[in-house]
């Protein structure tokens, strides 16, 4: 079977009634319902459950069956608005869905394992032209073994013995014969030309745990998620569209900054600039 349909968005924004036609085989066939009580739950025709409709948060689902090879069209018209649902009502309803979305991702970045780190010594790879290997301490009994493909864009001198941001609950990566334990966090421009590592707040120290927003919100962090629940979830992947630095070079989500206990991360000098 093959379906093809219109939606009408403006069902969603007050209208009245909702109105289903199909056809099969060339049988034309209408099944409708108010907004109030939604649509009926089900259309059958000769027998056989065309449709069926179900309601979910104010988004209509569409279910369809058959035992034969038939093309089933439908499409969704709206009529008559009802006055006791308003515009303005509708609006909240969309915006709370956006900060409801925001919050969960900002949930989902805290429980990143981010942290201060130090870079005790880096090296050139030597295997891989691209990559540095790195030392860093990050408040462990041992430093961790980090490579990064900043060879490009950072003077190997300029990473000696400085403080770094660094993800370190990421899966471990074996990189040309060097399994590197975390990434290091940093902004790079549209074209991805200008690339700085991200620098956490004067007196902050190795191992300290940064977060996104309010100094206030570090008493309340959730735990830190596992490395693989960070890869079967895929954590990064939902957060790290959502970071960059602002006009003032802060790291952010969204409007949340990225801070540590002592100030807020920052990038040395690029802004609006995305973050990985």
């Amino acid at each position: 079977m093959t379906v093809m349909g219109i939606g009408a968005a403006n069902w969603l924004k007050g209208s009245g009634t909702l109105l289903l036609s199909c056809c099969t085989n060339s049988i034309p066939a209408i099944a409708s319902g108010s907004r109030r009580n939604y649509c009926s739950p089900s259309f059958s025709l000769n027998n056989n459950t065309l449709f069926s409709t179900s309601i979910n948060g104010g988004k209509i689902g569409l279910h369809w069956s058959s035992n034969q090879s038939n093309k089933l069209y439908f499409n969704i018209y709206c009529t008559a608005p009802i006055s006791n649902v308003s515009v303005q009502e509708q609006d909240e309803l969309v915006e709370e869905d956006e900060e409801t979305k925001l919050r969960k991702i900002k949930d989902a970045a805290n429980s990143l394992d981010i942290r201060v780190g130090r870079i005790l010594k880096a090296w050139r790879h030597e295997e891989a032209d691209s990559l540095y290997v790195e030392e860093v301490d990050v408040g462990e009994a041992e430093p961790r073994i980090i490579c990064s493909g900043l060879v490009k864009y950072v003077p190997l001198q300029y990473l000696q013995e400085r403080n770094v941001i660094v993800l370190a609950n990421l899966k471990p990566r074996n990189m040309r014969g060097v399994k590197s334990n975390g990434m290091l966090m940093a902004a790079s421009d549209a074209s991805h030309e200008n690339v700085e590592l991200l620098e956490p707040p004067e007196g902050s120290v190795p191992g300290e745990r940064i977060w996104f927003g309010s100094a206030d919100e570090k008493e309340n962090l959730p735990d830190v998620a596992s490395p693989n629940q960070v890869a079967k979830k895929k954590i990064w992947e939902l957060v790290q569209p959502h970071l960059k630095t602002d006009g003032a070079c802060v790291a952010a989500l969204a409007t949340h900054c990225m801070r540590a206990s002592t100030g807020v991360v920052v990038s040395p000098s690029l802004k609006d600039a995305n973050i990985s």
